[in-house]
């Protein structure tokens, strides 16, 4: 701040007149009887000497600018009042001279408080006219206002207002310091961001845009004039109101005269003004999620918000938090993009209105920085009024029966985030990629091989009422499709969605391991039921439809954890932000990508190589036999990888994929009804299918594909072993030389023809080398014809032509679907 110089006879002189004048002039206003007696004046001067020296001035509330990724494209804006500072040289010097032709003449003349307007008030105010005047300067006025606003009780803000001698002399004496440690223009600025302008607007820059639509920098002479006009009565002088509106248009035409009157402008120019009709815009400005730039981004913005409110960086408890966000200053930048975001809020919404009991949820997460690109859902972000409700009946008939109305099509529940009552859907096959990652870090490679029967008796123990329990209480766990049985490996097995390799394969590595590769991929569980599955490791390891996405998780979640894969297996936590500034214009680290290795880079490139399977897609050593989605890679036009799911009934549906930019998540259900009688459709125009693959399309239009980069070594093919000749020997022959090597053998049950005799093993398949540990399987002999050596696929093949999703049976624990 610059000190001003001042003559210090003219400073002594200004405090002692001062002192006893005010003294006088007050008590002449509240106490006309004893005005002019010797205690009046001695009662003034004692006050004023016992007053603070010093004013210390706390930040008035600001308003927080929201903006999408790119900087520029408005997303929301938060505030307790609408304010945002400016500075001296963005203000139009109209309203700087227009707020002094209404409040203070002599402003850039006195120092800080004008004795001829005391004197003036006083001779005017024992006169006995009709009007009393006052002698507040705009330094006193700025003073009471930086008194207000640096109250900490809200008594010291009632002593800042109220009319009593006290507060007149404190307001001078603070003044004449003011005066002397700012500069005249700012202390004209710091008025005028402080001042009220009505209709929510605090400051000029926020008066400026509620009633005019533009900066303060643009205002014209009759607009400032307006405005300055109003910070007497801003109530009164409501020009938006047909009361307020001649009030405001007398006031301005007298701000106008006045302006002439101390030469700010011409006659010329005030006549011109006077005569020019005022146009009020009335623009308030939105506030908070409910009232987004896009009402369908309103569901990004409360997971912003809710975000905000957990970070301690903001304040130790959720009220400091929300006081900083709404009052803070803040210009930030969010990580939401807005091509991401469109695309994703027409899919959802395509085919399946908001008035659906089914929602379509879809979220956008960036591999490699974990910042959250888009959030939709075919709901609006409202809350249903009580009085004049939209939403219907609750689609969970129990509720329903009581007359409690459901989310749909207004709600303001964290559908795709998670949080309070929200915990979750099941997401079915889409978890099966976590057997897959823990496999590969016990050392199985893409390539195992598991004899996938049309249904497995495993050693979970189950309830034996459960239909998917068999010979007792044991989860026995089928296929969507006969066809599926057969030997698979992980592409192959991951590509059709076979449940009867992932559940022995599960079995095989601990569900607790693939408990755990869930957690350290992302997934949550926010169901007390899950977490005390989870948290247990013997509960954790009984778990056995866990590989078949029986555990609720989130679209965000779901995204998050592939978009682990993608990133190499480097997790970073989901960040709506890209980018925090204080009012001052610096960064805050805050809202830096929070990352750090979670799996190895070769285990997550070896799942994204089984990934690209279920959708599609290829690399140079992908040996996929079949897809769920395998029409994703085709639309998206880009490497994608990826996975579907489908529980029981189809009551929930699921896919992910992703590329290299973006991971895409999308899971539909009905959030009011779980169990709902509703059958949630793959890719069909009112499936989860085309919202997630076109949300995909959309957000990579423009961008480069970049390839996956795929996995080497023994990852792959593990610990490669020849497998024995075992041609024209009996099957049990067979048998026993095959597990010699170190393999499972499995008699396939039909024949082929050969030149052996009848029954004999005709060869094997994989014929050449395979992994340790892996499946052949013995071909047996019809007895007739030679046919050709079959080719060295190895290490399994596919179990049949692919299904169309998966569901799976119930197992684990009673009650659940898989």
């Amino acid at each position: 701040m610059r000190k001003r110089d001042h003559n210090v006879l003219t400073n002594a002189a200004s405090l002692l007149v001062c002192g006893l004048l005010a003294g006088v002039v007050v008590a002449a206003a509240a106490f006309p009887a004893v005005a002019m007696s010797g205690l009046a004046a001695k009662a003034g001067a004692e006050t004023f000497g016992a007053l603070p020296k010093e004013l210390t001035v706390g930040r008035a509330p600001q308003i927080s600018y929201l903006l999408a990724s790119d900087g520029k494209t408005p997303l929301a804006t938060m505030y307790d009042e609408n304010r945002r500072d400016v500075k001296f040289a963005d203000i139009s010097p109209y309203m700087q001279k227009a707020i002094i032709a209404a409040e203070d003449h002599d402003f850039y003349k006195h120092n800080g408080v004008d004795l001829n307007g005391v004197a003036r008030a006083f001779v005017n105010n024992q006169s006995g006219a009709n009007s009393q005047q006052g002698a507040s300067t705009l330094t006193m006025q700025y003073v009471r206002l930086a008194i207000a606003y640096s109250a900490t009780h809200p008594a010291d803000v009632v002593a800042a207002t109220e009319d009593t001698s006290a507060r007149k002399l404190r307001e001078m004496r603070l003044a004449l310091q003011v005066d002397k440690e700012f500069s005249k223009d700012e202390i004209l600025t710091r008025y005028l961001n402080l001042a009220s302008f009505g209709n929510g607007a605090y400051g000029v820059y926020a008066a400026s845009q509620v009633y005019f639509g533009k900066p303060p920098s643009k205002l014209k002479i009759e607009e400032a004039a307006m405005l300055a006009g109003m910070v007497k009565a801003p109530s009164t002088n409501d020009p938006t109101t047909k009361t307020g509106y001649p009030l405001a248009l007398d006031r301005r035409n007298y701000v106008i005269d006045n302006m002439i009157k101390i030469g700010a402008i011409t006659q010329q120019e005030g006549d011109a003004a006077k005569a020019t009709k005022m146009v009020i815009k009335d623009k308030t400005t939105p506030n908070g999620c409910v009232a987004t730039n896009k009402k369908e981004w309103g569901f990004f913005c409360d997971y912003f918000y809710r975000w905000w409110m957990k970070e301690e960086t903001f304040g130790s408890t959720s009220y400091d938090r929300e006081r900083r966000l709404k009052s803070g200053g803040y210009t930030i930048v969010t990580s939401l993009d807005v091509q991401a975001q469109n695309g994703a809020d027409k899919a959802v919404r395509k085919n399946l209105g908001v008035n659906s009991k089914a929602a379509r949820m879809v979220a956008v997460v960036e591999p490699g920085t974990g910042r959250v690109r888009a959030l939709s859902v075919n709901r609006n972000f409202k809350i249903d009024d009580p009085k004049k409700p939209q939403n219907k009946l609750n689609s969970d008939p129990r509720k329903r029966s009581k007359g409690i109305r459901g989310n749909y099509p207004n709600t303001v529940n964290p559908l795709l985030s998670g949080g309070g009552d929200i915990k979750g859907y099941q997401a079915g096959s889409t978890f099966k990629i976590f057997t897959i990652v823990a496999a590969l870090e016990k050392g199985i490679p893409l390539s195992y091989t598991i004899n996938s029967p049309k249904q497995f008796k495993s050693e979970y123990i189950i309830d034996p009422s459960s239909k998917a329990a068999c010979q007792g209480p044991y989860y026995c766990p089928t296929n969507s499709v006969e066809s599926m049985a057969g030997v698979h490996n992980m592409w192959s097995a991951f590509g059709r969605s076979v449940n009867t390799f992932f559940v022995p394969l599960q079995q095989q590595v601990g569900a607790e391991n693939v408990v755990k590769a869930a957690q350290k991929l992302g997934i949550e569980f926010r169901s007390s039921e899950d977490a005390d599955f989870a948290n247990n490791k013997e509960a954790a390891h009984q778990w056995g439809a866990f590989t078949l996405g029986v555990s609720a998780t989130t679209p965000l979640d779901l995204a998050n954890a592939y978009a682990t894969l993608a990133a190499d297996g480097k997790y970073c936590e989901p960040i709506p932000v890209q980018e925090i500034k204080g009012p001052d214009g610096k960064k805050l680290d805050i809202a830096n990508p929070r990352c750090e290795q979670r799996i190895s880079t070769q285990v997550a490139r070896a799942a994204v190589d089984a990934a690209r399977c279920p959708v599609g897609d290829r690399s140079s050593t992908t040996r996929c036999t079949g897809a769920t989605a395998g029409n994703v890679r085709g639309i998206v036009g880009k490497p994608v990888a990826g996975k579907s799911g489908t529980t029981d009934s189809e009551k929930t549906s699921s896919l992910v994929a992703m590329t290299k930019q973006y991971s895409v998540a999308g899971i539909m259900a009905d959030p009011d009804w779980p169990q709902t009688n509703q059958q949630m459709g793959h890719d069909t125009p009112t499936g989860i299918n085309p919202p997630v693959y076109e949300t995909l399309r959309d957000a990579m239009k423009g961008k480069k594909g970049i390839e996956f980069t795929p996995p080497s070594g023994k990852i792959m093919e593990g610990d490669q072993r020849s497998i024995p000749d075992v041609k024209c020997v009996d099957v049990e022959t067979a048998k026993d030389r095959l597990r010699g090597a170190g393999f499972d053998p499995v008699v396939s049950s039909a024949k082929v023809p050969s030149s052996c005799a009848a029954g004999q093993a005709a060869g094997t398949s994989p014929n050449g080398r395979t992994i340790k540990g892996g499946v052949v399987v013995i071909e047996v002999s019809s007895g007739s014809g030679t046919p050709a050596n079959p080719p060295d696929n190895g290490g399994g093949t596919g179990g049949g032509p692919g299904g169309p999703g998966n569901t799976p049976g119930q197992g684990g624990r009673p009650g659940r679907n898989g």
